[in-house]
């Protein structure tokens, strides 16, 4: 735990830079950087030693259809505009019958907040498909990647409750972004302003009662939205914290955001690689060695060494069937290139279930699943 006036945790922990709180650490370069990506990668190498993982999947996107507007997304669509789909049952099971052929064993279910409560025709169509909410055409989207022997992993945006009871028994694992704890990034002019899902207490307390739930949960922060050192340290911290009570954080994002064009942001200014660095590795301080932490190698794909330094030991999904539909521009990085580089930094690259090995017991993975993942658990370890 963090000492009192400490609330990063970090004070003491690393060598000449003792003397830095978390925030200045955010900002270190030169010789400061070095220092604090050396202390970083000890403490991933003494919880995971010289391993990185990365998931081999599919990524569904269920529907692309949003009630939100964040001023840096180009994913989201209302029903009339073009490009706006919601995938058919035969198409989710056609690409997790191609992913599976590809060894794959994640299907990644993405999708845009609560579409049915901004849009009539999309509650029609749900209705005339058999199914009362977006949360019920999930789960049977869940049943069919099921029965293509894949494992489900639901990122949804906001659920109640009631929701994740409901989706748990098809869900090896659960994921929601925390973003950023700052209200301030909803205000007028701010990335989330035009986005009610996108509340910080909305989007904790949903990761609090999927503690409570003892759902395996990936969340994460999203990096360069216009929110300020302090503000990230206190999204580190506030995910640090909530994990300390629950146990239920399996991995953590550290992702940085892409400027698009055709959206609010697009003249923003991305964060350089070594703000980037510097912002896992202070994670990996604040969260510890054994936390799993990851970034996205297809949005840093010139930086995956120092991101390697940095202390990451994961790098999340990556599919040799689908695109990344929320940064579309930016290509999967191809496995062999991606070991070539780990192997080059002392690292060996292992695939890895949705749920990660440590959650793979009763209390966190429901029991008409277990022996599924146990399964596939099995097959991985021959394999690795």
């Amino acid at each position: 735990m963090a000492a009192e006036g400490d609330p990063g945790g970090l004070r003491g922990w690393v060598g000449s830079v003792k003397t830095l709180d978390p925030v200045e650490l955010m900002g270190a370069r030169g010789k400061v950087l070095d220092e604090l990506l050396r202390e970083a990668g000890r403490l991933r190498d003494e919880a995971h030693g010289r391993t990185v993982t990365f998931s081999p999947k599919v990524f569904l996107p269920v529907t692309n259809l949003c009630r939100d507007h964040c001023s840096y997304c180009t994913f989201r669509k209302n029903p009339n505009d073009p490009g706006a789909w919601t995938m058919t049952v035969g198409e989710i099971r056609d690409v997790c019958r191609t992913g599976r052929r590809q060894s794959c064993q994640e299907a990644l279910m993405c999708l845009g907040d609560k579409p049915e409560l901004a849009f009539s025709s999309y509650r029609k169509m749900l209705r005339e498909w058999g199914y009362d909410s977006t949360a019920d055409y999930v789960y049977r989207a869940c049943q069919v990647a099921l029965e293509e022997d894949m494992l489900p992993h639901t990122n949804a945006g906001i659920m109640s409750r009631e929701e994740m009871v409901r989706l748990r028994p098809v869900n090896a694992s659960m994921g929601l972004m925390l973003e950023n704890v700052s209200p301030r990034l909803r205000e007028k002019g701010q990335a989330h302003h035009a986005a009610p899902d996108k509340e910080p207490a909305v989007r904790m307390r949903m990761l609090e009662e999927a503690g409570e739930l003892n759902i395996p949960f990936t969340t994460g922060l999203l990096v360069g939205i216009g929110e300020t050192l302090q503000e990230r340290v206190d999204t580190l911290v506030a995910i640090r914290d909530l994990h300390a009570r629950y146990g239920h954080v399996q991995e953590v994002i550290v992702q940085n955001f892409r400027a698009k064009p055709g959206t609010r942001m697009e003249g923003a200014v991305e964060v350089c690689a070594e703000e980037m660095a510097a912002t896992v590795a202070v994670a990996r301080l604040i969260l510890g060695g054994e936390m799993h932490l990851q970034a996205p190698p297809n949005l840093s794909p010139d930086d995956h060494r120092l991101l390697l330094r940095a202390g990451l030991d994961d790098w999340g999904g990556v599919s040799p069937v689908t695109q990344d539909y929320i940064n579309p521009e930016a290509p999967w990085p191809h496995l062999r290139d991606l070991q070539a580089t780990c192997r080059a930094e002392g690292f060996e690259l292992r695939p890895r279930l949705p749920v990660y090995r440590e959650y793979v017991k009763p209390e966190f993975v429901a029991p008409g699943l277990l022996a599924r993942v146990l399964a596939a658990e099995e097959k991985l370890l021959c394999l690795n």
